[in-house]
């Protein structure tokens, strides 16, 4: 079946990489994610930026272009930007904005609001949240009113899918990814997003598995497959992720 990589990274040492929670990740470029997915259907896909990276954009410039024009990117961005820079960007391909929460991201979670709009009203992108579903309540006032939302690996915890699939049935999209780092039961969470909103849905590689316990293999699609009927799987492996990318 045809995919839609709605996120996997790229780590390239010839531009700064930073040790976070005392972690720094192999060298992955993007000449091996095209080699570790030559044997799939992959259409495009979502270059996400990582924690280790903060907010250097040299690394995301160059893969973007060497992936080509199918693919765009989420980046991690100051307070301080300004709309020169997030217009230039999103001439590069960039198409969303993360916080990365989970990790300790670089940007106060309490500017999520004024950031999260901004980009949407300069230049069209939705953005990201990784972290754990269960603090959603905190923020769940925020991410309500915002126009564009999602978020990463499936919530991460099986606590925070109540509170997620809450947040799912008012336009939250949810990326069906990092299967292997997930602490729920990853085929009752699908079922259970997709029910509350076929549109939700979004898979992705998460390569190269980055700190994760289990990295990706190609059971994660499968899965996905057996789940569902042909039509749901073509949405969740690709169209949704498609339509949310590059509308």
């Amino acid at each position: 079946m045809r995919m839609f990589d709605a996120h996997f990274h790229i780590i390239d040492f010839d531009f700064p990489v930073s040790e976070n929670q005392d972690y720094t990740p192999p060298e992955y470029i993007a000449n091996d994610y095209q080699k570790d997915t030559a044997e799939y259907n992959v259409r495009g896909g979502a270059v996400v930026s990582g924690s280790f990276q903060r907010f250097d954009q040299g690394y995301l410039i160059k893969a973007l272009q060497q992936l080509g024009p199918a693919f765009c990117g989420v980046t991690q961005l100051p307070f301080s930007v300004s709309d020169e820079e997030i217009l230039r960007l999103h001439d590069h391909g960039v198409r969303a904005l993360r916080f990365n929460i989970r990790r300790g991201g670089f940007e106060d979670i309490s500017r999520l609001d004024y950031l999260a709009r901004r980009v949407y009203e300069t230049a069209g992108w939705h953005s990201e949240l990784y972290m754990d579903a269960k603090g959603l309540p905190e923020l769940a006032s925020i991410i309500e009113n915002l126009p564009a939302v999602s978020i990463d690996h499936l919530g991460l915890s099986e606590e925070g899918l109540p509170r997620l699939l809450k947040l799912v049935d008012k336009g939250l999209r949810v990326k069906a990814t990092g299967f292997g780092r997930v602490e729920l039961n990853v085929a009752n969470a699908l079922t259970s997003i997709n029910d509350a909103n076929p549109e939700a849905l979004m898979f992705g590689t998460d390569l190269p598995s980055t700190r994760a316990p289990r990295p990706f293999k190609y059971e994660d699609i499968e899965l996905v497959q057996n789940l569902f009927d042909a039509k749901a799987a073509d949405k969740i492996l690709y169209s949704n992720a498609l339509n949310w990318y590059m509308k």
